[in-house]
């Protein structure tokens, strides 16, 4: 069991903890940039597709997590990012300009979806959202001089600083610099006063708004947020894949980014990445299991989408803190033991809601 005391403010403004949890990040890290020299070429395209889905995940946990404003149309946000560097890489523009091009293009439409959304709550509002995304999707199959509408586009070869960037292990590692700069990035930015002003928002808007919380701004600057940092991932992805259409950017997609946030553990930046791995190794451990399935059960269509839906609802059931929320209660059982009481992490069910006053 490990204590931690608290002497100086300066202690909450570090990265880590303590000593121990150093550690254990500088590790994971260090596999991370030998894992391209090791692994196979599948699984590092793998591994990238688990950056790109984080950068989704700290994305729509920021808005959805810590802003608490559900979202059914992120796939949009990814699909603007993925076009607007896919275009203006095929005019010549390096990714240093191009990348920065697509997030300001995504977060200027989140900004559009935030205004009009700002009076809308709950179903509503994944209404409205889910909207957006139709809307999107059949701007892109239709407006075919510019995005070859349902043809596709091909995505060029990744030009960084004026050349083309050919080795898959520099962009491995671009990837990994991006999700790990968007990672820092939110993580402080939720410690800043505007980060204290989304998990107000969340947790009570009446009260938020009596403590001079401008809800209008701080709703829409997460909305921006939120699409920006997708836009980015939609940019890497567009490279990853070097071939976009509409139909990869439908509602099922959303769907899947808002389950990815939910079963890693919604309101935690862990929860995103824990999402992400879950996302792309399930499918793969599916694929797996089917070797060993019955033949009726092995060829039915539509078995990736019913294992999806039973573990949400698992989740959803007896699990809402997630996968993060499961790791975290496991730690701190052996942390604990054997005084760890198994209340500890049950939800407090009377407790007054100042939305209730109306």
């Amino acid at each position: 069991m490990r204590f931690l005391f608290k002497t100086r403010y300066e202690q909450d403004q570090q990265l880590f903890k303590d000593g121990v949890e150093a550690f254990w990040y500088g590790l994971l890290l260090v596999l991370l940039l030998l894992a391209p020299f090791v692994v196979p070429e599948y699984y590092r395209a793998q591994l990238v597709f688990i950056f790109i889905w984080a950068i989704v995940g700290f994305g729509l946990m920021l808005l959805s997590g810590f802003t608490g404003q559900i979202s059914m149309g992120h796939a949009a946000f990814l699909a603007i990012g993925a076009y607007a560097e896919t275009i203006l890489q095929a005019r010549g523009i390096p990714f240093v300009v191009s990348a920065p091009a697509a997030v300001l293009l995504a977060a200027g439409a989140g900004v559009l979806i935030g205004l009009p959304a700002l009076r809308l709550s709950g179903i509503y509002l994944a209404i409205a959202t889910l909207s957006f995304g139709f809307i999107v999707e059949e701007v892109l199959a239709r407006w075919e001089s510019l995005t070859a509408g349902n043809s596709g586009l091909m995505v060029p070869a990744l030009n960084l600083v004026g050349a083309p960037l050919q080795s898959v292990e520099a962009f491995y590692f671009l990837c990994l610099a991006c999700v790990l700069a968007v990672g820092l990035a939110v993580r402080n930015l939720l410690r800043a006063p505007t980060g204290r002003a989304f998990i107000a928002i969340r947790d009570s808007e009446i009260s938020a708004q009596s403590m001079g919380v401008n809800l209008a701004r701080f709703k829409t600057l997460s909305f921006a947020l939120s699409a920006g940092i997708t836009g980015l991932a939609g940019a890497l992805y567009a490279h990853q894949i070097r071939f976009i259409s509409p139909e990869q950017f439908t509602l099922l997609l959303s769907i899947e980014f808002l389950m990815m946030v939910v079963i890693g553990g919604m309101g935690s930046l862990h929860g995103a990445v824990f999402g992400a791995v879950f996302m792309i190794v399930l499918p793969e451990l599916i694929a797996l299991a089917k070797d060993w399935l019955p033949q009726a059960v092995a060829e039915q269509t539509g078995l990736k989408g019913t294992v999806f839906g039973l573990i949400m609802i698992v989740f959803v059931l007896f699990e809402p803190m997630g996968l993060y929320g499961r790791w975290v209660k496991i730690r701190t059982y052996f942390s604990l033991f054997p005084l760890y009481k198994r209340g500890m992490f049950q939800r407090q069910k009377s407790y007054q809601k100042s939305e209730r006053v109306h």
